[in-house]
């Protein structure tokens, strides 16, 4: 069985992208319309208590209350943001989650864990379907047949409806994985 990250991990590659431009962003004067666009588009996208918080880090706060609030999802991408403003090594790599040779595994391990019953794994594909979903195309595509492959679809042609080929493709990767995993 491959490494995956841990459940912290891959909340920060899921939001890799989005920590790396907050950090960046964030104490640039000069970058502001960028923020404030960054923060607009999260606020919109249900993360008020999260641009509360970053919007607070922003401004200097740097003790624990600026964390009182959040769950543990938004206090993971905060946190990887204050480091990552800090020290920039420590940002996530937003490539990495890219990666096709580690989506198919890691969304069929999440998907067999939702399956299975994992609460924790439920809510994070829940969360990683939804920001999918917003992002449209492809994306919106595959994350719609996440929930079908959770209630245990597994005919492929049912789930590929739709996708370009390279969406088919990581359906097809997704149900090879779970095949396997459920095997077991």
């Amino acid at each position: 069985m491959p490494d995956f990250p841990d459940r912290h991990e891959q909340i920060r590659l899921v939001h890799a992208e989005f920590i790396s431009q907050v950090a960046a962003t964030c104490g640039n004067a000069e970058r502001r319309p960028e923020l404030d666009g960054l923060l607009a588009s999260a606020e919109q996208n249900g993360w008020s208590e999260l641009v509360g918080a970053l919007r607070r880090i922003c401004a200097g706060e740097r003790g624990p209350e600026v964390y009182r609030g959040l769950d543990e999802e938004d206090q993971i991408i905060a946190e990887a943001i204050l480091l990552g403003m800090q020290d920039p090594s420590t940002l996530p790599n937003p490539s990495q989650r890219q990666d096709p040779a580690m989506a198919a595994p890691g969304l069929a391990h999440m998907i067999h864990a939702a399956r299975t019953g994992n609460p924790q794994a439920l809510a994070l594909i829940g969360n990683m379907a939804e920001q999918m979903s917003t992002v449209g195309g492809q994306m919106a595509r595959l994350a719609g047949v996440i929930r079908p492959m959770i209630q245990g679809e597994r005919d492929p042609e049912r789930l590929i409806k739709g996708m370009d080929s390279a969406g088919e493709q990581l359906v097809q990767q997704i149900l090879d994985e779970l095949g396997k995993l459920e095997a077991h």
